[in-house]
């Protein structure tokens, strides 16, 4: 197996709402977007699937010094291997790659967020960063692109905190801001057991807000002139605005016993509408 691949098979067996998007791509940005995408996969399943956090961070610590080994010529790592060849072409920031492994080491050392400032940073590492790549391969000429970059992998990270919420709870992870958890009248042992109510509910349809606005932010954002470059993040943010819509109006309590998914088509079929319209 090649290293395009190994990457093209860890992106399109995770069933990602981004992969739907990726496809429309020309051959080198969607092989450059792939190639994140796998590294983005490989050191979250070590976040989420290590219970052992010693082995995570030695897991973590092993592809710090991959990415230093990938910036000076010698990648050793099929992802990284797949990486090389896009580094200089899209201009890729060593930073950013490190930034995101800071981001999954965070879920090794905390499971509970006091406030949203504090998950802000979290969202920062593991999405914005993400999100700021993505932006540099997909190509800009207007640097407001990248605080759109920012603001729409902050939306995208919260959308996906909002949908997991009852399944990160039963791993005792909640990233709900403990302060808003009790300003809402809820205790975590309410998240952690399940207990829908109204009060859930109000304080899901809150999250839900914050994330909307980030959205608008991000779309306010993007200048005219890159739109069409950034097509493929505005498909994806198509797809997840969709599916917070729907865990709205399926009753946002709900999230802390099922999960809310759109179907593959369904999925398809958003990112060629957006696709078609930019």
């Amino acid at each position: 197996m090649t290293p395009k691949q190994y990457c093209q098979q860890k992106a399109s067996s995770s069933g990602s709402s981004f992969y739907y998007s990726f496809i429309f791509l020309p051959r080198k940005q969607r092989e450059a977007i792939v190639a994140l995408y796998a590294f983005c996969r490989e050191v979250d399943d070590i976040a989420d699937e290590c219970s052992d956090v010693n082995l995570a961070r030695t897991k973590l610590s092993w592809w710090r010094n991959e990415i230093k080994n990938l910036f000076h010529g010698n990648p050793q790592h099929p992802v990284s291997h797949a990486l090389h060849e896009h580094l200089a072409t899209f201009n890729l920031s060593e930073e950013l790659f490190l930034e995101i492994i800071d981001g999954m080491e965070m879920d090794c050392d905390q499971n509970r967020y006091a406030s949203f400032k504090e998950l802000q940073l979290y969202c920062y590492r593991v999405a914005s960063a993400v999100g700021l790549l993505s932006a540099s391969i997909f190509g800009f000429s207007n640097r407001n692109t990248l605080k759109y970059a920012h603001d729409l992998g902050m939306a995208f990270q919260l959308t996906n905190i909002i949908r997991d919420v009852g399944e990160d709870a039963r791993r005792n992870r909640i990233y709900l801001p403990q302060e808003e958890i009790t300003r809402f009248g809820l205790t975590e042992n309410d998240i952690l057991a399940g207990n829908e109510s109204e009060k859930v509910r109000s304080l899901i349809d809150y999250q839900i807000e914050r994330a909307e606005t980030f959205y608008d932010k991000a779309l306010n954002h993007l200048p005219k002139e890159d739109r069409h470059s950034q097509r493929t993040g505005l498909m994806m943010a198509a797809i997840y605005r969709t599916l917070l819509r729907e865990i709205k109006a399926d009753g946002s309590q709900k999230v802390l016993n099922s999960k809310t998914s759109l179907g593959g088509l369904r999925k398809l079929w958003l990112a060629w509408l957006t696709w078609i319209r930019n």
